[in-house]
């Protein structure tokens, strides 16, 4: 993902209300969100280059996502592939502390990332560009620099989406993807200088990105209830404006996380 906007136990019917885009190069193959045929119990995209994903949920109430920490100047190219952190954890036993204390361990192998995890319990988020976070209920913005960096999209995401939590039903529905579809630039002077020259930083700067090789790949609605319930909700883009494909998938978190 390039920009996840999340209300966390702030709505007083959900604990967890998240909008995010994944931002990628459109040649890269990916599969729609599904019940993935080896782990029956998680709902997630796939990436079909790595193996791995970018968000997901599973039956049991885990959630996880990921996005990349812009750093070029650190690149490397050997590094193993940072969607396997989603997947891992969604599909193994540990809870998101233990699970982050271990990823620490050799988080220094990775390209930089920001790992947003959460349970029936607890939501954490950790960047190997920073520290493991347990949040408190608020609205939050994370997109390739650390948690609530005040670059212009994550500032105006965060604005928009506070205004959203006003709406409910179909129209909260249609309020999130509105927001997702958003395509207001900031000028130059607001924009952050992460290394790869004033061009891309500007095409960067949208909530919804569009241009010939790379863009907003797709827009996910992710809804954990305080009745126990989770709704996902995925647009699928192919380089237009319109979606070509809209998944809704909607199941009770069995047992307990």
């Amino acid at each position: 993902m390039c920009l996840i906007l999340f209300a966390y136990n702030v709505h007083p019917a959900y604990r967890l209300i998240l909008a995010a885009n994944r931002d990628e190069f459109y040649d890269r193959p990916s599969a729609p969100a599904d019940f993935w045929n080896s782990h029956p119990q998680m709902l997630a995209g796939m990436d079909l280059k790595e193996k791995g994903t970018w968000l997901g949920v599973t039956k049991e109430g885990k959630f996880a996502a990921i996005t990349n920490y812009r750093d070029p100047a650190s690149w490397k190219a050997d590094a193993p592939s940072r969607g396997k952190l989603v997947s891992r954890y969604l599909t193994g036993s540990a809870g998101p502390e233990k699970y982050l204390r271990n990823v620490v361990k050799k988080a220094d192998i990775y390209n930089g990332f920001n790992l947003l995890l959460g349970d029936g319990a607890d939501l954490f988020v950790y960047s190997n560009r920073g520290n493991i976070q347990k949040l408190s209920p608020g609205i939050y913005g994370l997109s390739n620099e650390l948690l609530d960096a005040p670059w212009p999209k994550v500032r105006r995401g965060k604005k928009l989406l506070k205004k959203a939590l006003a709406q409910k039903g179909t129209e909260l529905e249609e309020a999130l993807f509105e927001l997702l579809s958003d395509r207001a630039a900031p000028p130059d002077r607001n924009l952050p200088d992460t290394g790869i020259g004033l061009e891309w930083e500007r095409l960067l700067s949208t909530m919804f990105i569009k241009s010939p090789v790379y863009g907003t790949r797709s827009s996910t609605l992710l809804f954990i209830g305080k009745n126990r319930r989770v709704k996902l909700i995925e647009k699928i883009y192919n380089g237009e404006e319109e979606p070509w494909l809209v998944s809704r998938f909607a199941f009770p978190v069995e047992g307990r996380t």
